[in-house]
């Protein structure tokens, strides 16, 4: 068997499909689903016709084009702003809020009381009960100055 008609065979299309949707579990980002089934789709019809190489790899093109604008329609769009954009970083979901020091700023590190959750925080020398406001977030130290 030569080369051509190893390429031609219905079964390397379908052998294509299956390892480049194979390939989309590995490697994420709905690529490579569109030209698995784009290949999936031109074994059936070499299975159905009897295609020529080139119509095959000619098919095989025009399906994959189609399959991938076909695709994008059902894909979400991932510019998409977020409803919930502090989700992962709640300390930046804390800037702006005025809290009360659960323990005196001493050495420039105090604590401060969110809901059920202390967090510590630095500022400026402050006895404890002193009302704050959180200006900026340094990982998960809250950076704060007097209210």
């Amino acid at each position: 068997m030569d080369l051509a008609a190893l390429v031609a065979s219905p079964w390397s299309w379908i052998a294509l499909g299956g390892l480049l949707l194979a390939l989309e579990v590995v490697v994420p980002g709905a690529s490579l689903l569109w030209l698995g089934i784009a290949a999936g789709l031109t074994g059936a019809a070499s299975f159905a016709f009897a295609l020529d190489w080139q119509l095959q790899v000619a098919l095989f093109a025009v399906l994959s084009v189609i399959s991938v604008i076909v695709g994008r329609r059902f894909t979400p769009a991932r510019d998409k702003a977020s409803d919930r954009p502090f989700l992962n970083r709640r300390a930046d979901a804390l800037v702006g809020h005025v809290l009360v020091l659960e323990s005196a700023i001493e050495g420039g590190f105090g604590t401060v009381r969110v809901d059920d959750t202390v967090w510590r925080c630095e500022g400026p020398a402050l006895p404890g009960g002193t009302r704050v406001r959180v200006t900026r977030a340094a990982g998960p130290v809250l950076i704060v100055e007097p209210a």
